[in-house]
């Protein structure tokens, strides 16, 4: 792959890059019952990351099938479909598209973007953290990421939950997102 050095990294030449959906991971945490955590993924989206001459007027667009979310268990992946949180019928897909690139300080970059779940925009701040780039044993040209961030999920619309007998309630608000990944030229 080409790459060029910019401040303390090896990144790819500007161009435009696709999500390899093989090899990226877009996962959710969130508390369950005020005790655990329950995880889960979106099986399919499709993304494209622009790296600009300057890394820091870079940008990213994600589109997510909603109804592709799954944690491990039919009936709560059901539920998470209904009107009581994505409402998959009547919002088929989740999108971000990224803003600005606001900074970049020891190997992560911070990326602005708006967020729609349910038709409600949110802006929300990424942490992205570069992994690198090089090439499969098979020529394929790829870089590496990992990105985390936190959002309040009742800002969005998605305020369903029941009260604990004993306190507290069944879905914590806040939602931890991690997407681990690799892009591909376009």
């Amino acid at each position: 792959m080409t790459t060029r050095t910019w401040e303390d990294l090896q990144l790819p030449a500007p161009g435009t890059f696709v999500l390899d959906v093989a090899h990226t991971r877009i996962g959710f945490v969130v508390k369950h019952m005020m005790v655990s955590r329950v995880r889960g993924n979106f099986g399919e989206f499709s993304g494209t990351v622009t790296i600009a001459e300057n890394p820091l007027e870079s940008s990213a667009q994600l589109t997510i099938k909603a109804e592709s979310i799954g944690t491990g268990a039919p009936d709560r992946d059901a539920h998470l479909r209904s009107d009581d949180f994505l409402a998959v019928e009547k919002f088929p897909e989740l999108t971000f598209r990224s803003t600005r690139v606001t900074g970049y300080s020891d190997g992560e970059f911070t990326v602005l973007g708006d967020l729609v779940i349910r038709d409600v925009t949110r802006q929300v701040k990424l942490a992205v953290e570069y992994g690198g780039a090089g090439a499969s044993p098979w020529g394929q040209e790829l870089w590496g990421f990992s990105i985390t961030t936190e959002i309040d999920r009742e800002e969005f619309g998605l305020t369903w939950n029941q009260a604990l007998e004993a306190g507290g309630v069944v879905v914590g608000k806040k939602i931890k997102i991690e997407i681990e990944g690799e892009a591909n030229p376009a």
